[in-house]
């Protein structure tokens, strides 16, 4: 559980603003969470993941000062870029890891809540699938669904997802919920906000891939 404990998000101030460095900051260790899944089948989840964590922190380093939070650098970009907003720069790079983001929330929650199938309670295979329905599925063509639904059958068992979340320390499932759960708290809180200002601008797109 070190995975996620060691790097929390950070609890939201009263303006509900997301400040851009301690989220980037603390995005930057989800993506070995795909590691633990052990297929190289999560690894293009993993890459695309990383990769629009640093688009999104290669426009913050032009002007700390005026993208300090990802709310300003919504609103910064839509005035700069004009008709070709929100196809560019961070606005879309967050677009897209707000997707994996809630991807990541729902799968652990659904862990949290005890969802399991009851004929393979050690599979996580019920986990990761409502999470892709939730959070990828639409926005994924015919060929990318079926390698999603191949990949489920590489996923481990939970009790060895849940040993390698832990950076293979044995711990008893309970308590590796529970601290599941603490994580949750803000991490939850940050994913809605943004998924609230991409409501409020609208500046979504159906893309597919």
């Amino acid at each position: 559980m070190a995975l996620l404990l060691e790097h929390q998000f950070r609890q939201l101030p009263a303006d509900r603003q997301v400040e851009t460095r301690p989220f980037l900051e603390a995005a930057a260790y989800l993506p070995p969470l795909f590691d633990c899944f052990g297929s190289a089948v999560f690894a293009p989840m993993k890459a695309d993941m990383s990769s629009n964590i640093s688009k999104i922190k290669l426009v913050f380093d032009t002007n700390p000062g005026r993208f300090k939070t990802l709310q300003q650098i919504l609103e910064a970009e839509k005035e700069m870029h004009g008709e070709q907003w929100p196809r560019v720069g961070a606005t879309l790079a967050l677009m897209w890891l707000k997707r994996s983001l809630r991807f990541i929330q729902v799968f652990l929650q659904s862990l949290a809540n005890g969802e399991k199938d009851e004929a393979n309670p050690n599979l996580i295979r019920v986990n990761l699938s409502k999470a892709y329905e939730v959070a990828l599925k639409r926005y994924h063509g015919w060929l990318v669904q079926q390698l999603f639904k191949a990949a489920l059958f590489t996923a481990p068992y939970k009790s060895d997802f849940l040993r390698a979340l832990s950076k293979g320390r044995d711990v008893k499932e309970e308590d590796c919920l529970e601290k599941i759960r603490k994580f949750l708290v803000n991490f939850t809180a940050t994913v809605d906000v943004i998924y609230e200002m991409y409501g409020k601008m609208n500046p979504d797109l159906e893309n597919r891939v």
